[in-house]
């Protein structure tokens, strides 16, 4: 309530971009002022649940519901953003250079439809600024995942120098790392996720991931592909196959969408990713094909218009072991993470599991 009887109102009159930098800024802030992680984690924070619990890629997550990559691009918050209940977190997309991305305005809300439209282009601070912020924050509370990517300049017969750069400077500061080929947002991006390309460029990404975990030591950093949701049924299950054989730990379902079924708003005509509530069935059903294409073998974390604990489930339901928040955070405020993990508690119960586990892939028993 505190949020949108406050702090809504103030930034939704705010240019959407303006609004998102001060939201940064300001977990920034609370995250790294005495008493300020205490009391984030007094208005917003979640409490222990066992049954919430689970261990994946030999990581713990005190719950399965985590922010998804572009919310803090740069991993300026991170204190902040773990004090609020998420059960884990994703930075970036980061790439090994920094770039101002694509010229403004590109980031369009459209809230009669619950959605955002945005066509940032990868703007970020670079390896080396991330390096810095990450640096500087101490001990993480929860996983951090950092998302990865391409500088625009760079083609696509060279995008596994890039790759490889980013997991090489960043490797000890992340829990397990986020190989983004599915933003709409970069040209030729999306090209990364089929056939050879995709093949050799995992090979680069799990071959460099071995370079540093010979130097580092301690257990291997897994490796997650974020997908599209618009990518036709068979390009899902050669990507997929693709994915498999490659020996990655996991797959986050799914990135933003091109299409605009459906929408009404007037910036619907607006060029880039759609996130939000119009790609909750369509993430969910995606989530359905990849748990059956895997039989299961491999962990998904479900992303794509979860507003509510019963969209979770679904996604928990369809086969996701973890899932992600992003545009309904923007709309609903961070006590939006308490209510899903409550209503999961609830949801759980009513089915008779006594564990999150017990419900992942469900739906297809």
């Amino acid at each position: 309530m505190l949020y949108k009887r406050l702090a809504k109102p103030v930034l939704f009159r705010m240019d959407p971009e303006k609004a998102h930098h001060l939201t940064i800024d300001g977990l920034h802030m609370a995250g790294n002022i005495p008493g300020g992680r205490t009391l984030l984690r007094a208005i917003w924070g979640v409490g222990a649940h066992p049954e919430l619990e689970s261990e994946l890629w030999g990581i713990r997550f005190a719950n399965p519901v985590g922010l998804a990559a572009g919310l803090d691009k740069n991993g300026k918050s991170v204190p902040g953003f773990s004090n609020i209940g998420f059960g884990f977190m994703e930075v970036g997309t980061v790439t090994p250079l920094p770039q101002e991305g694509n010229p403004q305005p590109r980031l369009f809300r459209l809230p009669e439809d619950g959605a955002l439209i945005n066509r940032m282009g990868f703007n970020n601070v670079g390896v080396e600024g991330m390096k810095r912020n990450l640096r500087n924050q101490g001990k993480r509370t929860i996983p951090l995942a950092i998302n990865i990517g391409k500088n625009k300049v760079t083609p696509n017969e060279q995008a596994e120098d890039d790759y490889r750069a980013c997991i090489r400077t960043l490797y000890g500061y992340g829990d397990f790392f986020v190989v983004n080929i599915s933003s709409p947002n970069t040209p030729d991006l999306r090209n990364l996720q089929h056939g050879d390309d995709l093949s050799r460029l995992l090979t680069a990404v799990k071959d460099e991931i071995r370079i540093q975990h010979a130097k580092f030591g301690g257990r291997e950093k897994p490796v997650l592909v974020k997908i599209a949701p618009d990518l036709t049924e068979e390009e899902t299950e050669y990507s997929v196959a693709t994915i498999l054989n490659s020996q990655v730990s996991g797959i986050i379902v799914s990135n933003t969408t091109i299409s605009r079924d459906g929408l009404v708003h007037a910036n619907r005509g607006e060029t880039g990713g759609l996130s939000g509530r119009p790609l909750t069935a369509k993430s969910t059903e995606l989530i359905r094909t990849v748990y059956r294409l895997t039989e299961g073998r491999l962990p998904i974390v479900g992303s794509g218009g979860i507003f509510t604990a019963e969209d979770a489930y679904d996604k928990i339901r369809a086969g996701a072991s973890l899932v992600e928040l992003y545009t309904a955070l923007i709309y609903e405020g961070p006590g939006l993470v308490g209510q899903i993990n409550e209503g999961l508690r609830r949801l759980l119960k009513k089915d008779g599991f006594r564990h999150v586990s017990e419900a992942v892939g469900s739906a297809h028993r």
